[in-house]
């Protein structure tokens, strides 16, 4: 495939007719890459009511203690990468480019952009949610930071590629990552290792156990815990966990940024409507008080595989 500014062509080789086939590209910079075999729902992915709220959330900075471990962590792993890559002519031969696999509106994505901006050349951005990579594509161009945008001569180089795809059918040549984050996404063991670099790296997020727990015990009669680690064996034939990491955060919350917090996760429609109003309803006379609670896997693809 070739990027251009309004068209992206493919050459046609992988077509038993040779055919071409155009993707055009977004007024809002994104690329449609979802065949519709692929969907499972007219509108897969997290709708726009939830991108919004999340956006809301997020950029009141409730879990920015959550996207600061993760840059830290990723630049740990960038660094380790150029001492490998000891020469000058391998790191100009093995250019970086990073998967942020399950974006959404691009919160933790932007952070990377910013935080790898001296080593990153491009930081794919994919979610089967088309309002969620809409929004990511709409600050992305804003600042100046989608690939079409990007000054040769500018010393941030890293260029933005907001894509809607499959995590289970990433449109990558294997071998063509150097790392994956999944922040709150799904695991694919396999779709992951196709597509990275021998001895990429692997970055996960997810809820650590006791995350927002007097939120769930207020909405659910019975609160199953976080079993944060269980797809780690999943993992283990083709990765090798190097680091573990948890954060927490402690959350007062108005009845609004509770409301966005429920509308972002399951939690919106999973719980009874009464439980939710009757939450909302406690929020309104004085904040509502939570503690976040995340755990950070890092993983380097196994020399094995």
């Amino acid at each position: 495939m070739q990027p251009a500014t309004d068209t992206w062509r493919c050459d046609g080789s992988l077509h038993p007719k040779q055919t071409s086939h155009p993707f055009d590209v977004a007024r809002q910079g994104y690329v449609n890459l979802l065949p519709v075999q692929q969907k499972k729902s007219k509108a897969p992915g997290d709708s726009q009511a939830s991108i919004d709220a999340r956006q809301r959330f997020l950029n009141a900075g409730h879990y920015q203690l959550l996207q600061a471990l993760i840059g830290q962590q990723m630049a740990q792993l960038l660094a380790q990468y150029e001492r490998v890559t000891t020469s000058v002519a391998e790191r100009d031969k093995a250019a970086v480019n990073w998967l942020d696999v399950g974006c959404g509106e691009g919160y933790y994505t932007q952070a990377m952009a910013q935080m790898g901006a001296d080593v990153i050349e491009t930081l794919i951005a994919a979610d089967i949610s088309k309002p969620a990579v809409s929004t990511l594509a709409k600050v992305s161009k804003a600042a100046s930071q989608l690939w079409y945008q990007k000054d040769k001569d500018s010393a941030a180089k890293t260029a933005i590629y907001p894509l809607v795809t499959s995590a289970a059918h990433l449109p990558l040549h294997a071998h063509s990552v150097t790392g994956i984050s999944s922040i709150f996404s799904p695991i694919l063991p396999e779709a992951f290792s196709d597509v990275l670099i021998d001895a990429g790296y692997l970055i996960i997020a997810k809820p650590d156990i006791g995350h927002l727990a007097t939120m769930r015990e207020a909405l659910f009669d019975s609160v199953r815990e976080h079993d944060s680690d269980k797809f780690l064996q999943e993992l283990a034939p083709l990765f090798t966990l190097i680091g573990t990491h948890r954060v927490s955060t402690v959350l007062r919350l108005s009845a609004d940024e509770l409301a966005d917090l429920m509308t972002m996760t399951p939690y919106a429609y999973r719980a009874r409507a009464e439980n939710r109003q009757a939450l909302l309803a406690s929020s309104e006379t004085s904040p509502f008080q939570t503690e976040a609670k995340f755990v950070v896997y890092v993983l380097q693809k196994s020399a094995n595989t």
